[in-house]
Protein backbone atom coordinates (compact mmCIF):
# COMPACT_ATOMS: atom_id res chain seq x y z
CA UNK A 1 0.00 0.00 0.00
CA UNK A 2 1.17 3.35 -0.62
CA UNK A 3 2.31 5.32 2.28
CA UNK A 4 0.03 7.74 4.26
CA UNK A 5 -2.89 6.31 2.65
CA UNK A 6 -6.01 5.55 4.62
CA UNK A 7 -6.49 1.49 4.48
CA UNK A 8 -9.50 -0.74 5.30
CA UNK A 9 -8.79 -3.58 7.80
CA UNK A 10 -12.18 -5.87 6.21
CA UNK A 11 -12.10 -7.58 3.26
CA UNK A 12 -15.65 -8.07 1.34
CA UNK A 13 -16.43 -10.57 -1.57
CA UNK A 14 -17.98 -10.50 -4.79
CA UNK A 15 -20.60 -13.55 -5.44
CA UNK A 16 -23.06 -14.52 -8.78
CA UNK A 17 -25.54 -17.15 -8.53
CA UNK A 18 -27.27 -19.51 -10.79
CA UNK A 19 -29.75 -21.70 -10.03
CA UNK A 20 -29.07 -21.19 -6.36
CA UNK A 21 -25.18 -22.29 -6.76
CA UNK A 22 -22.28 -19.91 -6.56
CA UNK A 23 -21.02 -19.54 -10.55
CA UNK A 24 -17.04 -19.47 -10.95
CA UNK A 25 -16.58 -15.39 -12.03
CA UNK A 26 -15.46 -15.36 -15.56
CA UNK A 27 -11.73 -14.38 -16.01
CA UNK A 28 -12.17 -12.92 -19.08
CA UNK A 29 -14.41 -10.23 -17.85
CA UNK A 30 -11.93 -10.10 -14.76
CA UNK A 31 -8.82 -9.94 -16.66
CA UNK A 32 -10.87 -7.06 -18.98
CA UNK A 33 -11.54 -4.93 -15.84
CA UNK A 34 -8.56 -5.55 -13.44
CA UNK A 35 -5.40 -5.66 -16.06
CA UNK A 36 -5.90 -2.31 -16.93
CA UNK A 37 -5.17 -0.90 -13.07
CA UNK A 38 -3.16 -4.28 -12.24
CA UNK A 39 -0.14 -2.29 -9.79
CA UNK A 40 1.97 -5.42 -10.07
CA UNK A 41 1.60 -7.42 -13.19
CA UNK A 42 4.74 -9.21 -12.05
CA UNK A 43 2.24 -10.67 -9.40
CA UNK A 44 -0.53 -11.45 -12.28
CA UNK A 45 2.13 -13.45 -14.26
CA UNK A 46 2.72 -15.61 -11.50
CA UNK A 47 -1.04 -16.44 -10.63
CA UNK A 48 -4.20 -15.43 -12.86
CA UNK A 49 -5.97 -15.11 -9.95
CA UNK A 50 -4.23 -12.54 -7.41
CA UNK A 51 -4.22 -9.14 -8.44
CA UNK A 52 -2.92 -5.89 -7.29
CA UNK A 53 -5.38 -2.72 -8.24
CA UNK A 54 -4.29 1.18 -8.12
CA UNK A 55 -6.85 3.51 -9.18
CA UNK A 56 -6.15 6.54 -10.99
CA UNK A 57 -6.36 8.24 -7.74
CA UNK A 58 -3.78 6.05 -6.03
CA UNK A 59 -6.31 4.04 -3.96
CA UNK A 60 -5.20 0.37 -4.14
CA UNK A 61 -7.23 -3.13 -3.20
CA UNK A 62 -5.97 -7.24 -3.17
CA UNK A 63 -8.42 -8.85 -5.16
CA UNK A 64 -8.35 -12.46 -4.94
CA UNK A 65 -10.45 -14.82 -7.35
CA UNK A 66 -11.77 -18.32 -5.96
CA UNK A 67 -14.07 -21.07 -7.86
CA UNK A 68 -17.31 -19.41 -6.25
CA UNK A 69 -16.57 -16.18 -6.03
CA UNK A 70 -14.18 -13.00 -5.92
CA UNK A 71 -12.17 -11.62 -2.62
CA UNK A 72 -11.52 -7.99 -2.07
CA UNK A 73 -9.20 -6.93 0.45
CA UNK A 74 -8.21 -3.63 2.24
CA UNK A 75 -9.73 -1.84 -0.14
CA UNK A 76 -8.84 2.17 0.38
CA UNK A 77 -11.17 4.91 0.31
CA UNK A 78 -11.29 6.34 -3.06
CA UNK A 79 -12.00 5.43 -6.95
CA UNK A 80 -10.98 1.47 -6.24
CA UNK A 81 -14.33 1.88 -4.87
CA UNK A 82 -15.50 2.05 -8.97
CA UNK A 83 -13.61 -0.55 -10.44
CA UNK A 84 -14.62 -3.03 -7.49
CA UNK A 85 -18.46 -2.17 -8.90
CA UNK A 86 -17.56 -2.05 -12.24
CA UNK A 87 -15.92 -5.45 -12.29
CA UNK A 88 -19.58 -6.58 -10.23
CA UNK A 89 -21.38 -4.88 -12.92
CA UNK A 90 -19.57 -6.55 -15.40
CA UNK A 91 -19.84 -9.55 -13.77
CA UNK A 92 -23.51 -9.43 -12.54
CA UNK A 93 -22.53 -10.42 -9.01
CA UNK A 94 -23.43 -9.12 -6.01
CA UNK A 95 -21.23 -7.86 -3.51
CA UNK A 96 -21.24 -9.26 0.36
CA UNK A 97 -20.57 -6.44 3.14
CA UNK A 98 -18.49 -6.96 6.05
CA UNK A 99 -21.87 -7.03 8.33
CA UNK A 100 -23.63 -9.77 6.28
CA UNK A 101 -25.64 -7.75 3.37
CA UNK A 102 -25.15 -9.00 0.02
CA UNK A 103 -25.81 -6.13 -2.18
CA UNK A 104 -27.26 -7.37 -5.18
CA UNK A 105 -29.11 -6.42 -8.39
CA UNK A 106 -32.88 -7.14 -8.75
CA UNK A 107 -32.27 -9.74 -11.71
CA UNK A 108 -30.32 -11.79 -9.74
CA UNK A 109 -32.89 -12.24 -6.92
CA UNK A 110 -34.66 -15.56 -8.81
CA UNK A 111 -30.69 -17.43 -8.36
CA UNK A 112 -30.05 -16.69 -5.19
CA UNK A 113 -29.98 -20.07 -2.85
CA UNK A 114 -32.13 -20.44 -0.39
CA UNK A 115 -32.66 -18.25 2.93
CA UNK A 116 -29.56 -16.05 1.17
CA UNK A 117 -32.86 -13.58 -0.23
CA UNK A 118 -33.72 -12.52 3.46
CA UNK A 119 -30.04 -10.98 3.50
CA UNK A 120 -30.19 -9.36 0.09
CA UNK A 121 -30.65 -5.61 -1.05
CA UNK A 122 -32.36 -5.84 -4.56
CA UNK A 123 -31.45 -2.71 -6.81
CA UNK A 124 -31.95 -1.88 -10.02
CA UNK A 125 -28.19 -0.95 -10.41
CA UNK A 126 -25.11 -1.19 -8.33
CA UNK A 127 -23.52 2.39 -8.32
CA UNK A 128 -21.28 3.97 -6.09
CA UNK A 129 -24.22 5.93 -4.32
CA UNK A 130 -26.02 2.68 -3.51
CA UNK A 131 -22.77 0.55 -2.23
CA UNK A 132 -22.31 3.76 -0.43
CA UNK A 133 -25.39 3.73 1.37
CA UNK A 134 -25.87 0.21 1.87
CA UNK A 135 -22.31 -0.18 2.82
CA UNK A 136 -22.43 2.76 5.30
CA UNK A 137 -19.23 2.91 7.66
CA UNK A 138 -17.73 0.03 5.79
CA UNK A 139 -16.93 2.05 2.65
CA UNK A 140 -15.37 5.02 4.52
CA UNK A 141 -12.04 5.39 6.46
CA UNK A 142 -11.61 4.25 10.26
CA UNK A 143 -10.69 6.88 12.18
Amino acid sequence: MQAGASAMSYSLSLYRFLDGEPAEPDMDVVRAVLSPCDAAPEKAAESDREFWIRAADGSEAEVFVFDGGIGVECPQTGDVWQIIIELADRLGAGILIPDGTLLCREDMRGHLPGGLESDAVFVPEITLEVFERAAGPFSHPLT
